[in-house]
């Protein structure tokens, strides 16, 4: 299925909307002055490249998530980049069914709506550090490129937002 758009906000619980729930969370895009964005290649799935992301705890707000998940996952804080932009709406994607039978809350979750935010560097030259659990990897890369080499169920997710977002 592609992925789904709109205004809609998650339920107060944060788990997400109706009986197959759609888990909540932030998607991050990094970008630099020439339009590159920082990418991170998964430890799980080598040649697959994707933006940091992550999901809302309990009562967080999406910018709050955002920040933490900039932090955990790359190392980067506000010493290293600005908030540009954060989309209005939310943009959902179905996870394929043999990863939900894999997870643990089994079938339960039917995929994630992000909220998506736009980050820009304060410094050219600024290097993440991956948490290397989940990323092995990372370059800058030039956002349709990405969208090539992202895994298939969330590249419409993330040409939706790109085509909000970028320029």
């Amino acid at each position: 299925m592609n992925s789904v758009s709109g205004p809609w906000r998650p339920g107060p619980e944060r788990g997400g909307v109706g009986v197959q729930q759609f888990r909540a969370g932030v998607a991050l895009i990094v970008r630099r002055e020439n339009g590159d964005v920082m990418a991170f290649e998964r430890v799980d799935t080598p040649g697959a490249w994707q933006l940091p992301q992550g999901g809302l705890d309990t009562d967080e707000e999406p910018v709050d998530a955002a920040w933490r998940e900039l932090r955990e996952e790359t190392g980067l804080t506000r010493e290293h980049v600005r908030l540009v932009l954060e989309l209005p709406e939310w943009i959902a994607y179905e996870l394929p069914m043999e990863i939900r039978e894999r997870v643990h809350e089994g079938n339960k979750r039917r995929g994630q709506v992000q909220k998506w935010f736009l980050f820009g560097v304060l410094d050219e030259d600024v290097e993440p550090r991956p948490d290397m659990h989940e990323f092995g990897a990372w370059r800058w890369m030039d956002p349709h490129h990405l969208v090539a080499h992202v895994v298939e169920f969330r590249r419409d997710a993330y040409a939706r937002a790109f085509s909000r977002i970028l320029p």
